[in-house]
């Protein structure tokens, strides 16, 4: 596979891409649901993935329906989130050697997250790896969240960089959708949801990890 253009700036999604904390979310929200008297099914939270907080929150409240304590399950959820986060959540394979990469290619990098700033400070900080990013585009940076193009959008333009000339990865749907109605040049590292036929038509490569990605950007710069 080669990139139809020279790779300028890579803009990162955050959860389930480079910290694997999508798993932690899901396998909470399945845990504590039941005390609420709910369940919380699998494909009911694959539709969440990627979304930003209000659209996530619309997902759980059709399934659950009105009544239902969300604010309290998300409560709870959150504290042990925050407990976790500061013991440090496991970086995903590869993100520190993609990095080490970059920096040698001297190729700008941002984080481009459906999540609030605070989250991105809680959930990298201990990892070490966030002054290794130029940028970091979070909630409420933009006006529109993913799918919509508005967070690649605002990345590109706070790198100085072309949306087109950028590289985009991502491990959701959502962020698939967002970084090619962007423009930019997408790869897709799945998490917890599979490539579709629409994901395939949308990125340029689906990489089995971050290791992969780094190998297709190797092998794309020494062509």
């Amino acid at each position: 596979m080669v990139f139809p253009r020279p790779i300028r700036a890579v803009v990162f999604d955050m959860d389930g891409l480079l910290v694997d904390t999508e798993v932690l979310i899901r396998d909470l929200m399945v845990e504590i649901a039941p005390r609420y008297g709910a369940e919380l099914p699998e494909h009911v939270f694959q539709q969440m993935v990627g979304l930003p907080n209000e659209a996530s929150d619309a997902v759980a409240r059709a399934h659950f329906g009105p009544d239902f304590p969300l604010e309290q399950m998300y409560g709870e959820v959150a504290a042990r989130i925050h407990a976790a986060c500061e013991v440090g959540v496991a970086l995903k394979a590869g993100v520190v050697e993609l990095l080490d990469h970059l920096d040698a290619a001297r190729l700008p990098r941002a984080i481009c997250t459906s999540s609030s700033h605070a989250a991105v400070q809680r959930t990298l900080g201990p990892s070490g790896i966030l002054p290794r990013f130029d940028v970091i585009v979070a909630a409420g940076d933009y006006a529109r969240g993913k799918p919509n193009a508005d967070p690649f959008l605002a990345a590109a333009s706070w790198l100085g960089v072309a949306p087109g000339d950028c590289l985009a990865l991502e491990d959701s749907h959502n962020g698939v959708r967002a970084a090619h109605a962007a423009g930019m040049m997408t790869v897709m590292v799945p998490d917890l949801l599979v490539a579709t036929d629409e994901m395939r038509a949308k990125c340029l490569a689906i990489a089995e990890s971050l290791h992969h990605v780094l190998d297709l950007i190797e092998a794309h710069a020494g062509l």
